[in-house]
């Protein structure tokens, strides 16, 4: 940057800020924050999402009940309580496929 240049930008920066009603950038500016909306054609998505969550409940049943088959015969053999670990952690699957729009909203502050 020449010298002359950096005169004339100097000058012209004192003369702003003189000025009676500067024009200085907004200290704390506001963001836009729109809403999310999703691109036209995105319809599917939104059913293969459903079908998703659908198909992922419906393997956390059959889950559940195959723990619980295990329960029933381990009982009898005094095991029944080493797949408690197991019940706990299906329901926990359960309740992330059931709360997972709810918990990406949250996580992405939508």
């Amino acid at each position: 940057m020449s010298l002359q240049l950096l005169a004339a930008e100097t000058i012209n920066l004192i003369g702003v800020l003189a000025s009676p009603d500067p024009v200085l950038p907004d200290p704390d500016p506001v963001l836009p924050d729109p809403d999310p909306v999703a691109p036209p054609g995105f319809e599917a998505v939104t059913t293969i999402l459903g079908w998703a969550k659908w198909v992922g409940l419906i393997a956390a049943i059959l889950a559940l009940i195959a723990v619980a088959v295990m329960f029933m015969f381990n009982s009898r053999r005094g095991e029944g309580g080493e797949h408690v670990k197991t019940f706990v952690a299906i329901l926990i699957g359960v309740m992330i496929i059931g709360a997972a729009t709810a918990l990406v909203g949250f996580i992405s502050g939508a």
